[in-house]
Protein backbone atom coordinates (compact mmCIF):
# COMPACT_ATOMS: atom_id res chain seq x y z
CA UNK A 1 0.00 0.00 0.00
CA UNK A 2 1.62 3.58 -1.16
CA UNK A 3 2.28 5.49 2.21
CA UNK A 4 -0.09 8.58 1.05
CA UNK A 5 -3.01 5.65 0.94
CA UNK A 6 -1.74 4.20 4.32
CA UNK A 7 -1.73 7.52 6.53
CA UNK A 8 -5.14 8.31 4.85
CA UNK A 9 -6.76 5.09 5.58
CA UNK A 10 -4.92 4.59 9.44
CA UNK A 11 -5.58 7.33 11.44
CA UNK A 12 -3.32 5.85 14.35
CA UNK A 13 -0.42 5.62 11.77
CA UNK A 14 -0.74 9.52 10.58
CA UNK A 15 -0.50 10.50 14.11
CA UNK A 16 2.26 8.09 15.10
CA UNK A 17 3.73 9.93 11.41
CA UNK A 18 2.54 13.73 12.37
CA UNK A 19 3.93 13.22 16.07
CA UNK A 20 7.74 11.95 14.39
CA UNK A 21 7.73 14.82 11.60
CA UNK A 22 7.16 17.12 14.82
CA UNK A 23 9.97 16.02 16.64
CA UNK A 24 12.37 16.66 13.69
CA UNK A 25 10.65 19.90 13.01
CA UNK A 26 11.10 21.08 16.65
CA UNK A 27 14.51 20.31 15.63
CA UNK A 28 15.25 22.52 13.37
CA UNK A 29 12.97 25.63 15.24
CA UNK A 30 15.60 25.43 17.55
CA UNK A 31 17.63 26.82 14.94
CA UNK A 32 15.54 29.06 14.09
CA UNK A 33 15.08 30.54 17.46
CA UNK A 34 18.54 30.99 18.25
CA UNK A 35 19.66 32.09 14.91
CA UNK A 36 17.13 34.15 13.64
CA UNK A 37 17.31 36.79 15.94
CA UNK A 38 21.34 36.53 15.64
CA UNK A 39 20.80 36.75 11.65
CA UNK A 40 18.82 39.99 12.31
CA UNK A 41 21.10 41.48 14.67
CA UNK A 42 23.93 41.02 12.52
CA UNK A 43 21.98 42.91 9.34
CA UNK A 44 20.35 45.81 11.93
CA UNK A 45 24.01 46.47 12.57
CA UNK A 46 24.92 46.26 8.86
CA UNK A 47 22.53 48.51 8.11
CA UNK A 48 23.62 51.32 10.78
CA UNK A 49 27.15 50.68 9.47
CA UNK A 50 25.81 51.81 5.96
CA UNK A 51 24.05 54.84 7.24
CA UNK A 52 26.91 56.42 9.77
CA UNK A 53 29.12 55.00 7.57
CA UNK A 54 31.14 53.59 10.41
CA UNK A 55 32.79 49.77 9.16
CA UNK A 56 30.50 47.08 8.73
CA UNK A 57 33.22 44.19 10.21
CA UNK A 58 33.45 46.52 13.33
CA UNK A 59 30.00 46.45 14.41
CA UNK A 60 29.18 42.39 13.45
CA UNK A 61 29.48 40.50 16.87
CA UNK A 62 33.21 39.18 16.31
CA UNK A 63 31.55 35.34 17.50
CA UNK A 64 29.86 35.20 14.05
CA UNK A 65 30.85 33.25 11.47
CA UNK A 66 31.48 34.93 8.01
CA UNK A 67 28.55 32.96 6.53
CA UNK A 68 25.87 32.59 9.55
CA UNK A 69 22.22 31.81 8.62
CA UNK A 70 19.77 28.98 9.04
CA UNK A 71 21.79 26.38 7.06
CA UNK A 72 25.62 27.13 7.83
CA UNK A 73 27.66 26.46 10.09
CA UNK A 74 27.09 23.07 11.33
CA UNK A 75 25.46 23.40 14.52
CA UNK A 76 28.29 23.18 17.52
CA UNK A 77 28.58 23.41 21.12
CA UNK A 78 28.42 26.99 22.61
CA UNK A 79 30.97 26.11 25.01
CA UNK A 80 33.88 24.59 23.34
CA UNK A 81 32.61 25.07 19.60
CA UNK A 82 32.69 21.08 18.86
CA UNK A 83 30.36 20.22 15.99
CA UNK A 84 27.34 18.03 16.77
CA UNK A 85 27.18 15.11 15.04
CA UNK A 86 24.38 13.08 13.49
CA UNK A 87 23.56 11.07 16.24
CA UNK A 88 23.84 13.89 18.50
CA UNK A 89 20.96 15.79 17.00
CA UNK A 90 18.13 13.04 17.01
CA UNK A 91 15.18 14.27 18.42
CA UNK A 92 14.40 14.18 22.34
CA UNK A 93 16.86 10.88 22.06
CA UNK A 94 20.43 12.95 22.20
CA UNK A 95 20.00 14.90 24.75
CA UNK A 96 18.57 11.89 27.42
CA UNK A 97 21.67 9.88 26.30
CA UNK A 98 23.87 12.75 27.02
CA UNK A 99 21.81 13.69 30.09
CA UNK A 100 22.01 17.01 29.01
CA UNK A 101 25.71 17.63 28.76
CA UNK A 102 28.26 18.33 25.57
CA UNK A 103 29.56 14.93 24.72
CA UNK A 104 33.20 16.65 24.42
CA UNK A 105 33.50 19.26 26.81
CA UNK A 106 30.30 18.23 29.88
CA UNK A 107 28.45 21.77 29.35
CA UNK A 108 25.04 21.95 30.32
CA UNK A 109 22.78 21.72 27.36
CA UNK A 110 19.45 23.46 27.86
CA UNK A 111 16.24 21.57 28.71
CA UNK A 112 14.62 24.16 25.95
CA UNK A 113 16.09 21.99 23.29
CA UNK A 114 14.48 18.73 24.30
CA UNK A 115 10.84 20.89 25.36
CA UNK A 116 10.79 22.42 21.66
CA UNK A 117 11.15 19.39 20.39
CA UNK A 118 8.39 17.80 22.29
CA UNK A 119 6.23 19.94 22.24
CA UNK A 120 6.02 20.69 18.28
CA UNK A 121 5.58 16.57 18.20
CA UNK A 122 3.20 16.44 20.53
CA UNK A 123 0.77 19.54 18.92
CA UNK A 124 1.75 18.23 15.64
CA UNK A 125 -0.05 14.76 17.00
CA UNK A 126 -3.07 16.25 17.89
CA UNK A 127 -3.54 18.78 14.64
CA UNK A 128 -3.51 14.94 13.24
CA UNK A 129 -6.03 13.38 15.63
CA UNK A 130 -8.15 16.56 15.56
CA UNK A 131 -8.41 17.34 11.86
CA UNK A 132 -7.20 13.69 9.93
CA UNK A 133 -5.53 13.65 7.13
CA UNK A 134 -5.39 16.52 4.33
CA UNK A 135 -4.34 19.76 3.43
CA UNK A 136 -6.02 21.16 6.95
CA UNK A 137 -3.85 19.11 8.72
CA UNK A 138 -0.74 20.31 7.07
CA UNK A 139 -1.72 23.90 7.25
CA UNK A 140 -2.60 23.60 10.72
CA UNK A 141 0.71 22.07 11.10
CA UNK A 142 2.55 25.32 9.13
CA UNK A 143 1.04 27.92 11.63
CA UNK A 144 1.74 25.72 14.72
CA UNK A 145 5.41 26.04 13.94
CA UNK A 146 5.45 29.56 13.24
CA UNK A 147 3.77 30.00 16.80
CA UNK A 148 6.11 28.40 18.78
CA UNK A 149 9.22 29.73 17.09
CA UNK A 150 7.49 33.02 17.28
CA UNK A 151 6.85 32.05 21.56
CA UNK A 152 10.43 31.16 22.42
CA UNK A 153 11.87 34.10 20.39
CA UNK A 154 9.61 36.43 21.98
CA UNK A 155 10.23 34.95 25.38
CA UNK A 156 14.37 35.01 25.08
CA UNK A 157 14.61 38.19 22.88
CA UNK A 158 11.50 40.44 23.52
CA UNK A 159 11.28 40.09 19.79
CA UNK A 160 8.59 39.15 17.48
CA UNK A 161 10.26 39.29 13.70
CA UNK A 162 8.89 40.40 10.79
CA UNK A 163 11.09 37.74 9.02
CA UNK A 164 8.22 35.07 10.84
CA UNK A 165 4.33 37.56 11.18
CA UNK A 166 4.36 39.23 7.89
CA UNK A 167 4.59 35.55 6.06
CA UNK A 168 2.49 34.27 8.10
CA UNK A 169 -0.17 36.80 7.28
CA UNK A 170 0.44 36.66 4.01
CA UNK A 171 -0.19 32.85 4.23
CA UNK A 172 -3.24 33.11 5.83
CA UNK A 173 -4.64 35.37 3.17
CA UNK A 174 -3.37 32.89 0.37
CA UNK A 175 -4.83 29.91 1.61
CA UNK A 176 -8.31 31.52 2.62
CA UNK A 177 -8.58 31.79 -1.38
CA UNK A 178 -9.22 27.79 -1.19
CA UNK A 179 -11.50 28.68 1.57
CA UNK A 180 -14.27 27.28 3.44
CA UNK A 181 -14.89 24.48 1.20
CA UNK A 182 -14.70 20.31 2.00
CA UNK A 183 -10.88 20.03 1.85
CA UNK A 184 -9.65 23.71 2.11
CA UNK A 185 -6.28 24.49 4.49
CA UNK A 186 -8.45 26.98 6.31
CA UNK A 187 -12.32 27.67 7.63
CA UNK A 188 -12.26 30.92 6.35
CA UNK A 189 -13.44 32.74 3.39
CA UNK A 190 -11.29 35.89 1.94
CA UNK A 191 -13.73 38.38 3.38
CA UNK A 192 -13.07 37.09 6.87
CA UNK A 193 -9.22 36.41 6.46
CA UNK A 194 -9.14 40.34 4.95
CA UNK A 195 -11.17 41.70 8.10
CA UNK A 196 -9.42 39.41 10.09
CA UNK A 197 -5.85 40.32 9.31
CA UNK A 198 -7.50 44.69 9.47
CA UNK A 199 -8.93 44.13 12.78
CA UNK A 200 -6.43 42.10 14.50
CA UNK A 201 -4.22 45.18 13.53
CA UNK A 202 -5.67 48.06 14.13
CA UNK A 203 -6.92 46.60 17.30
CA UNK A 204 -3.94 46.40 19.40
CA UNK A 205 -2.08 49.06 17.50
CA UNK A 206 -5.20 51.33 18.84
CA UNK A 207 -5.01 49.50 22.52
CA UNK A 208 -1.23 50.62 22.37
CA UNK A 209 -1.69 54.51 21.42
CA UNK A 210 -4.63 54.30 24.00
CA UNK A 211 -2.65 53.17 26.90
CA UNK A 212 0.37 55.11 26.07
CA UNK A 213 -1.38 58.23 25.86
CA UNK A 214 -2.92 57.77 29.31
CA UNK A 215 0.38 56.60 30.92
CA UNK A 216 3.25 57.64 29.02
CA UNK A 217 4.51 53.78 28.79
CA UNK A 218 4.40 51.08 25.78
CA UNK A 219 2.40 48.43 26.90
CA UNK A 220 3.48 46.29 23.66
CA UNK A 221 5.35 46.19 20.76
CA UNK A 222 4.10 46.58 17.03
CA UNK A 223 5.05 42.50 17.09
CA UNK A 224 2.10 41.98 18.37
CA UNK A 225 -0.49 43.95 15.89
CA UNK A 226 1.05 41.78 13.45
CA UNK A 227 1.08 38.26 15.22
CA UNK A 228 -2.57 39.28 15.76
CA UNK A 229 -3.19 40.02 12.15
CA UNK A 230 -1.71 36.84 11.46
CA UNK A 231 -3.75 35.32 13.40
CA UNK A 232 -7.29 37.33 11.77
CA UNK A 233 -5.89 36.19 8.45
CA UNK A 234 -5.54 32.56 9.61
CA UNK A 235 -8.87 32.40 11.74
CA UNK A 236 -11.16 34.91 10.34
CA UNK A 237 -11.90 38.33 12.16
CA UNK A 238 -14.66 35.86 14.52
CA UNK A 239 -11.98 34.61 16.35
CA UNK A 240 -10.14 37.45 17.02
CA UNK A 241 -12.44 38.81 20.57
CA UNK A 242 -12.33 35.35 22.10
CA UNK A 243 -8.82 35.14 21.04
CA UNK A 244 -7.57 38.41 22.82
CA UNK A 245 -10.05 38.02 26.06
CA UNK A 246 -8.12 34.59 26.40
CA UNK A 247 -4.25 35.77 25.66
CA UNK A 248 -5.05 38.69 27.81
CA UNK A 249 -6.41 36.87 30.58
CA UNK A 250 -4.04 34.15 30.89
CA UNK A 251 -1.04 37.01 30.73
CA UNK A 252 -2.80 38.42 33.34
CA UNK A 253 -2.64 35.35 35.83
CA UNK A 254 0.67 34.29 34.53
CA UNK A 255 2.12 37.63 35.21
CA UNK A 256 0.72 37.68 38.75
CA UNK A 257 1.74 34.68 39.65
CA UNK A 258 5.02 35.17 38.39
CA UNK A 259 5.31 38.73 40.59
CA UNK A 260 4.11 36.74 43.71
CA UNK A 261 6.61 34.61 43.03
CA UNK A 262 8.95 37.04 43.45
CA UNK A 263 10.41 35.24 39.68
CA UNK A 264 9.76 38.67 37.39
CA UNK A 265 9.84 42.42 38.53
CA UNK A 266 6.38 44.40 38.48
CA UNK A 267 8.23 46.75 36.21
CA UNK A 268 9.58 44.88 33.77
CA UNK A 269 8.00 43.72 30.34
CA UNK A 270 6.48 40.42 30.21
CA UNK A 271 6.19 39.10 26.26
CA UNK A 272 2.51 39.05 25.32
CA UNK A 273 3.64 37.11 22.08
CA UNK A 274 3.51 33.82 23.54
CA UNK A 275 -0.07 34.38 25.24
CA UNK A 276 -1.23 35.57 21.65
CA UNK A 277 0.27 32.34 20.28
CA UNK A 278 -1.19 30.34 22.54
CA UNK A 279 -5.00 31.48 22.57
CA UNK A 280 -4.65 31.35 18.48
CA UNK A 281 -3.46 27.68 18.55
CA UNK A 282 -6.52 27.06 21.30
CA UNK A 283 -8.96 28.78 18.83
CA UNK A 284 -7.32 27.39 15.72
CA UNK A 285 -8.33 23.78 17.36
CA UNK A 286 -11.53 24.57 19.05
CA UNK A 287 -12.60 27.88 18.28
CA UNK A 288 -15.93 26.98 16.60
CA UNK A 289 -17.15 24.65 19.18
CA UNK A 290 -16.35 27.20 21.90
CA UNK A 291 -17.81 29.98 19.98
CA UNK A 292 -20.90 27.46 19.29
CA UNK A 293 -21.39 26.23 22.87
CA UNK A 294 -21.15 30.17 23.87
CA UNK A 295 -23.67 31.77 21.02
CA UNK A 296 -26.20 28.43 22.20
CA UNK A 297 -25.67 29.22 25.41
CA UNK A 298 -26.73 32.72 25.01
CA UNK A 299 -29.40 32.11 22.95
CA UNK A 300 -31.01 29.68 25.47
CA UNK A 301 -30.99 32.64 27.93
CA UNK A 302 -32.96 34.71 25.92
Amino acid sequence: MPVIELLAASPAVFIATAAVLGLVIGSFLNVVIHRLPLMLERQWREQCAEVTGAAAAATVPASLPARFNLVVPRSSCPACQAPITAWQNIPLLSWVMLRGRCARCGAPISARYPLVEALSGALFALIAWRFGFGLTALAAALLTAFLIALSFIDLDRQLLPDALTLPLMWLGLLLSLWGPQPGSPVPVDVRSSLIGAIAGYVSLWSVYHLFRLITGKEGMGYGDFKLFAALGAWLGWQMLFATILIAAAVGAVVGVALIAARRHQRAAPLPFGPFLAAAGWLMLMCGQRLLGSYFGLFAAYR
